[in-house]
């Protein structure tokens, strides 16, 4: 099955807005298939450089507060 980028963006932010909303200090660690595949390094990639989550090591993530107003705002337009 082919994965795109912008999916696995949203199904991460999905992930990471549940977490942040329990506890904003917690890391999530993504699993070996998501860290093996280039398109997910990508899409990890893109939304670190964009300030939306920051990474503490490889495959091991957490959505920024600014992530969690970008997405937030986002959804709330959408809504």
């Amino acid at each position: 099955m082919l994965m795109h980028p912008e999916s696995i963006q949203n199904e991460l932010l999905e992930t990471l807005v549940g977490c942040y909303e329990q506890d904003p200090s917690q890391f999530v660690t993504l699993p070996k298939q998501t860290v093996d595949s280039s398109v997910a390094r990508e899409a990890v990639s893109e939304l670190r450089n964009e300030g939306i989550v920051e990474e503490q090591v490889r495959g091991v993530i957490r959505l920024t507060p600014r992530g969690y107003s970008v997405y937030r705002s986002k959804h709330l337009i959408s809504a």
